[in-house]
């Protein structure tokens, strides 16, 4: 299953390379895509299992996780979830 991750800042997408949650592999920094926005413009694509769990960062960087299905992107975490 793939996952892409939106941040406010390429910083936030950088450092979450570097401390992906457990089980995520593969990560890579790229391009937003078009149905998809975000603050800065740069995401980071892992691959993980069904029932990942991705955890609020410290840090407050991750804008939005989401999904890819055969369908499109589902949301599993966005940052208006804060409450």
């Amino acid at each position: 299953m793939y996952y892409i991750a939106l941040f406010y800042s390429h910083f936030g997408a950088i450092r979450f390379t570097h401390s992906l949650p457990q089980g995520a592999t593969a990560a890579r920094l790229m391009p937003v895509p078009r149905s998809l926005s975000s603050s800065c413009g740069t995401c980071v694509r892992f691959e993980g299992p069904e029932n990942i769990i991705i955890s609020r960062d410290e840090y407050q960087e991750i804008e939005q996780v989401v999904k890819e299905t055969e369908t499109g992107y589902v949301p599993i975490l966005k940052a208006e979830d804060d409450g």
